[in-house]
């Protein structure tokens, strides 16, 4: 028995099925992490391996880095939490306020999920609707009502003109269900009939613009702008779950596009490797979270928000991620894109490469997928992704269950040479099975 064995043995006594989040599980067990630096991880066992997935888009400096490192443990020689306020909370509110033009004021949570939440709830408050528009496949997190039509398969989700309501975990109520309008990605004549059915309900249209889920492809220009007219016409909010997409570019994916949200939910990286999320917007909307206002209409606290620990890593790691850094990392991700292109063309496999920004994903079909429904794995070729992904991990190659890549600061195209010639010999392996 090796040590990951061992742990696993001891863990199933303990956490149910031997892990605290599903995403780590693998068969026999999951892999146990002895360190990490910059771009590479080395597991319990001794092993090594280049971290693509970077603990699922969440480190954009690597393992490690430095800076946040001394930041970090000088401030823990000063406590890391207070029932009081922190000068650094409000230097990084500056930063992120200053670097995206849609943001007037921030708050700072404690996940991803907790910011989407808080922004779906601060949208209800602001507008006095209950319902929320959200597309089909997207992730938004952990929340009732973010997560409904996630995960909706062929036999449940739905006729396209009028996509179901399909529910993630069982024992969502009902009545949650109800109040998720599901609209097709980038499909603006069905999705702006669909809005027109609640256009008295609906509090908030939540989009993201480069849906992991749903293909790893960006929001059209066409599509963002019709729902942007839509929401301004029906005294509703558009709001952008950019927990992920932030990475892509200096202002997040918002900088792509001609229009801003009302709303930003964040997470993810801009915690610098530790838990945080944050809601940012207009001055208006975000009066609701306001305790100096005669009535708060959202009243919102968490103890562990805006913690001085989280904060300073936040801050130098998206002080570091300037202009510069992400020019050169997105410039990265293209090479790494163009290479598994001409990989799979020289292979002669059925596949794909989709993405924007520092992430990109691997599809087994021949053309990017155009939505979630096309974008859907059938058992067929999530054994085969499986298959693929195995590969990877036994030549040093980690990445996200899906197939996608999240870069980080540390990368060259060392790394990234290295992930094409895996790449290639797992499509060569693949290759018969799937001209079968």
């Amino acid at each position: 028995m090796n040590k990951s064995e061992h742990i696993f043995s001891k863990a199933l006594k303990y956490l149910p099925g031997g892990v605290s989040r599903n995403t780590i599980f693998r068969k026999p067990q999951p892999y146990y992490a002895e360190r990490g630096e910059g771009c590479y991880v080395t597991d319990i066992e001794g092993v090594t391996r280049i971290d693509f997935a970077n603990n699922m888009a969440s480190l954009i400096h690597g393992h490690a880095y430095a800076p946040v490192v001394e930041g970090v443990s000088a401030q823990l020689a000063k406590g890391s939490c207070f029932t009081m306020a922190t000068e650094v909370e409000v230097e990084y509110a500056e930063l992120l306020c200053k670097r995206v033009p849609s943001f007037d004021k921030i708050r700072f949570v404690n996940s991803g999920t907790e910011a989407v939440m808080a922004m779906l709830k601060a949208a209800r408050a602001y507008t006095g609707k209950a319902k929320i528009a959200k597309v089909e496949g997207a992730y938004h997190g952990a929340y009732d009502y973010a997560e409904v039509s996630q995960t909706a398969t062929p036999s449940n989700w739905g006729d396209i003109d009028n996509p179901s309501s399909i529910p993630v975990a069982v024992g969502t109520p009902e009545k949650a269900l109800e109040d998720v309008v599901i609209i097709p990605f980038n499909d603006v004549d069905r999705a702006i009939h669909i809005l027109n059915q609640h256009k008295d309900e609906l509090a908030c249209i939540l989009v993201d613009l480069l849906p992991h889920r749903v293909g790893l492809i960006p929001a059209s220009e066409e599509f963002v702008c019709a729902l942007r007219k839509w929401a301004d016409d029906n005294a509703s909010l558009l709001v952008f779950d950019e927990v992920i997409t932030f990475r892509t570019n200096y202002s997040g994916a918002q900088q792509n596009y001609s229009v801003d949200p009302d709303l930003t939910a964040m997470g993810k990286m801009i915690g610098g490797g530790f838990p945080t999320g944050a809601l940012a917007g207009c001055d208006k909307v975000m009066k609701v979270l306001d305790p100096t206002e005669p009535k708060v209409l959202l009243p919102h606290s968490g103890t562990f928000s805006a913690n001085p620990v989280t904060m300073t890593a936040g801050l130098i790691a998206m002080r570091d991620f300037d202009q510069q850094a992400v020019d050169r990392l997105n410039a990265l991700a293209t090479y790494a894109r163009e290479k598994i292109t001409t990989a799979i063309k020289e292979v002669g496999i059925d596949a794909c490469v989709t993405g924007a920004g520092t992430m990109f994903r691997v599809h087994l079909k021949s053309q990017p997928p155009r939505n979630y429904r096309e974008a859907y794995a059938d058992k067929t070729e999530s054994a085969l992704i499986k298959a693929l992904l195995d590969h990877l991990f036994e030549n040093g190659v980690m990445m996200i269950n899906t197939c996608s890549a999240t870069l980080s600061t540390k990368m060259s195209k060392k790394e990234i040479d290295h992930l094409v010639s895996v790449l290639t010999s797992g499509f060569l392996l693949l290759k018969p099975k799937m001209s079968k």
